[in-house]
């Protein structure tokens, strides 16, 4: 099928490379000529597992670039909308990209074409697209809107988008539903997971995804309910692992104690420094502007977003615990994505506790492997500067805060770590180590919803010598 994807940013570049994977001609639209060409040369301005090797496979052949969007409308079956719809002051979606590019597409209009929401949008949103195409000239036949919403994690977008848990549809007309029905045939069928170069499955899903069809309004309502849900369940462990920290209990264990019930499940059920990127504390501002302009005060989002808030305040306090004054301190920061296996720091708890201890006057070295670039575009103050490791970035700290969930963060050698470190202290905020084998390794070290490890310094024959503990109760 020929299709258009408005919006190369991180759903509209993935949804694109990944529809040419399974068999379509894709044009990928957008107005910023200067991203454009840079995809048209081979460049990747995302940090994406796959998504080069993607592109790389595609480009010039299935999945053409291009800035003409009314030419590609006329060449396409199908107009999916992947462009930004940022918070406004006031906590709802701006919409403003999504009525623009409706009004473009009214205009190039030459046939049946279905027009669909990828974005993140609220409620009533294809309702309205329509309005704005109705009014700009399309007629009334010659279009359907449809929803289609993205579940996509940064980071794993590749694998998510084909590898889906399920595949939702919002279409209001059978002929709608089953053009899309078609574009997603290679995954329901099976067909894609039988070809000898597929992108291989990380992500543990199940083969072949279920497709569920619904109406626009049930499609809109289900991506901003499941974000809403899933950081309900950030929120909820991280106030349960502050609890922990209060009474001496593991987290780690009370994870694995209830994630176990298959009513509730494992997966984020991760404590740390709360959730940030592009989606969740946008979602939840739109999710809860919906409910109050439909008359319902969604007071479990409000609580949901303050605990998230306060989880960032909970862990400066950490450090000051650990290091007592803060002015001057030398630290080492690893982590500046929101999470790991991206360059998105949009939102990111780690950019905002920096900020935090730059006024206080610390000294930061950072390092992410990926987000670097981006982080030196928003942290302008002075103060920070950026490393190539985490072992020079830990060289002579007086702590290290680890931020970002990387991988290779969680198999640093503590030996090596330990020497190049004036202070051999660890502010964990993504529990990457186990309390008794950074106590074993000699490191005062303290995590979310577990006890601290304490090294404290020991007399024996004149010689200081250093003894790891574990802390039993409440953080010191």
């Amino acid at each position: 099928m020929r299709i258009a994807v408005v919006g190369s940013g991180y759903v509209g570049l993935v949804a694109a490379a990944c529809f040419a994977e399974l068999g379509h001609e894709v044009i990928s639209i957008d107005n910023d000529t200067s991203k454009i060409e840079m995809l048209q040369r081979g460049e990747v301005p995302i940090h994406e597992e796959f998504l080069p090797e993607l592109l790389q496979r595609h480009r010039g052949k299935q999945l053409q670039f291009s800035s003409e969007l009314p030419e590609a409308v006329r060449k396409s079956q199908a107009i999916f909308i992947a462009v930004g719809t940022p918070s406004t002051v006031h906590g709802d979606a701006d919409l403003s990209y999504v009525e623009q590019v409706s009004r473009e597409v009214a205009g190039a209009i030459d046939g049946y074409k279905i027009v669909v929401e990828k974005s993140t949008v609220p409620v009533f949103t294809s309702h309205w697209i329509r309005r704005v195409m109705l009014l700009d000239g399309a007629d009334a036949d010659s279009f359907d809107v449809a929803s289609n919403p993205e579940f996509l994690r940064e980071g794993t977008a590749v694998g998510d988008f084909l590898y889906p848990d399920r595949i939702v549809v919002g279409a209001d007309t059978e002929r709608c539903a089953t053009l899309l029905r078609q574009i997603y045939e290679p995954l329901t069928s099976g067909e894609y997971y039988n070809r000898a170069d597929i992108i291989p499955n990380t992500t543990k899903a199940k083969t072949p995804p279920q497709i569920i069809v619904t109406s626009t309004k049930s499609a809109e309502l289900i991506k901003h309910a499941s974000n809403a849900f899933l950081a309900t369940k950030i929120s909820f462990i991280n106030a349960v692992a502050n609890i922990c920290e209060a009474v001496g209990a593991d987290i780690k264990e009370v994870c694995q104690g209830i994630g176990t019930d298959s009513r509730i499940g494992t997966r984020f059920l991760n404590p740390g420094i709360g959730y940030g990127g592009s989606c969740f504390p946008k979602d939840l501002k739109a999710f809860s502007s919906v409910a109050r302009e439909t008359g319902y005060d969604f007071r479990l989002l409000q609580e949901v977003m303050s605990i998230n808030a306060d989880q960032r305040a909970r862990f400066l306090r950490k450090v000051r615990s650990a290091l007592w004054t803060l002015k001057g301190k030398k630290l080492a920061v690893l982590g500046l994505a929101f999470k790991g296996g991206t360059d998105d720091i949009r939102e990111s708890p780690a950019i905002e506790i920096v900020r935090s201890l730059l006024k206080e006057g610390c000294e930061i070295r950072a390092f992410d492997p990926a987000a670097c670039d981006r982080s030196r575009e928003v942290l302008t103050e002075d103060g920070i500067c950026y490393k190539a490791s985490a072992y020079e970035a830990a060289h002579q700290a007086d702590a290290m805060l680890i931020l970002t969930d990387w991988p290779e963060f969680a198999q640093l050698d503590l030996p090596r770590l330990k020497t190049v470190m004036t202070y051999p202290i660890i502010i964990d905020g993504r529990n990457l180590y186990d309390p008794r084998t950074m106590a074993a390794a000699g490191f005062i070290y303290s995590s979310v919803g577990r006890a601290d490890v304490q090294t404290p310094v020991a007399r024996t024959n004149g010689k200081a010598e250093k003894t790891a503990t574990a802390a039993p109760g409440k953080n010191q």
